[in-house]
């Protein structure tokens, strides 16, 4: 089986002759596994199980010395956090919400290098990622502590503000659904270590109707849709899997039983995660990984629906030769 039919195997809770797998890396971390492998193109050879696609609308330019600007006009300090940083700027009041221009998401120069990345992905499954898409979007925008009080003390305003965003999102979708990708990624935040941030009658009343819009349009064009959300959030799974969800990520074992969710979810829904990014690659030993991974991969991959993977991109923290330990154990599954 290529990579790229494991995946189609787990998605539809087939068993696969192996359990497919996808490791990404901050940038801290890919450059220790660099300097252990003696090697910086050593992710070339991971053999991961997904070709991650991204737009230009996930582009930043550095426009003071760590302070980086997105196509939204969005300023991240990136002092500390170098991959993602930290808003440090706000665009979006109530007064302008109806003022504020987002970016073409018909400019063609967005989609140019598509077909460049999209090259040699054919035995991968290809997922193109829509980052920030809607809550996340809205506080990078406009305060996240605006946007959370917004919801209970003033709906007009941030009613405006979601519908906004997805009315831009619906005109991403519809672009990037004319390519020959597979799936779509969506990444939104809504969990904590707790719970979700905004509570489960928050999120049904103010993000499920917009997000089950936006995943009507990928189901409607026939891709896969996944959907990144940190954090304990298993009380709205039902949620998901009835907007259409086919994937969840990360995963988190941290924060929620993967192996009881997989149980009551399994036929469902399927997994991309569960590696502990918390606790065992920075804290645990070689073999406490080791036992882990193959822990994961008999239990949760057992009649498919799992891609294993680290709970997220693998933070600066992890010891690298857990790192490694994970790859082995990966990379050397018995068929």
């Amino acid at each position: 089986m290529t990579n790229r039919k494991r995946v189609l195997a787990v998605i539809g809770h087939q068993q696969p002759d192996r359990c497919p797998y996808h490791i990404s890396f901050t940038q801290a971390a890919k450059r220790k596994m660099a300097k252990f492998y003696g090697n910086p193109n050593f992710e070339s050879s991971l053999g991961n199980c997904l070709a991650e696609l991204s737009s230009a609308y996930d582009e930043a330019f550095e426009v003071e010395p760590d302070i980086w600007q997105d196509k939204f006009g969005v300023r991240w300090n990136r002092r500390v956090d170098k991959d993602i940083g930290v808003v440090c700027n706000q665009l979006v009041r109530p007064d302008n919400v109806f003022d504020y221009q987002f970016p073409d998401p018909d400019e063609p120069a967005v989609y140019d290098s598509f077909a460049e990345q999209l090259k040699n992905k054919s035995d991968t499954l290809r997922v193109l990622g829509l980052g920030f898409s809607l809550y996340e979007r809205a506080w990078t925008l406009a305060g996240i502590e605006n946007v959370l009080m917004a919801m209970v003390a003033d709906k007009k305003f941030i009613n405006a503000l979601l519908d906004r965003i997805l009315e831009f999102n619906l005109r991403l979708i519809d672009n990037f659904c004319r390519f020959d990708i597979d799936a779509v990624r969506f990444g939104d935040d809504w969990g904590q270590q707790t719970g979700l941030i905004m509570g489960a009658n928050l999120w049904r009343e103010i993000i499920k109707p917009r997000v089950r819009q936006m995943y009507a349009a990928v189901k409607a064009r026939g891709k896969f849709l996944f959907i990144h959300s940190c954090g304990k959030v298993e009380e709205i799974f039902p949620d998901l899997i009835e907007c259409g969800v086919d994937v969840f990520n990360p995963f988190q074992p941290e924060v929620m039983d993967v192996f009881e969710i997989k149980k009551k979810f399994g036929d469902r829904l399927s997994f991309f995660g569960g590696i502990s990014t918390q606790r065992t690659l920075p804290f645990g030993t070689v073999k406490q990984t080791k036992d882990e991974v193959r822990r994961l991969i008999e239990n949760i991959g057992k009649n498919g629906g799992y891609i294993a993977s680290p709970a997220h991109a693998i933070p600066a923290d992890a010891k690298a030769e857990n790192i490694a330990a994970m790859i082995e154990v990966l990379q050397n599954q018995s068929d």
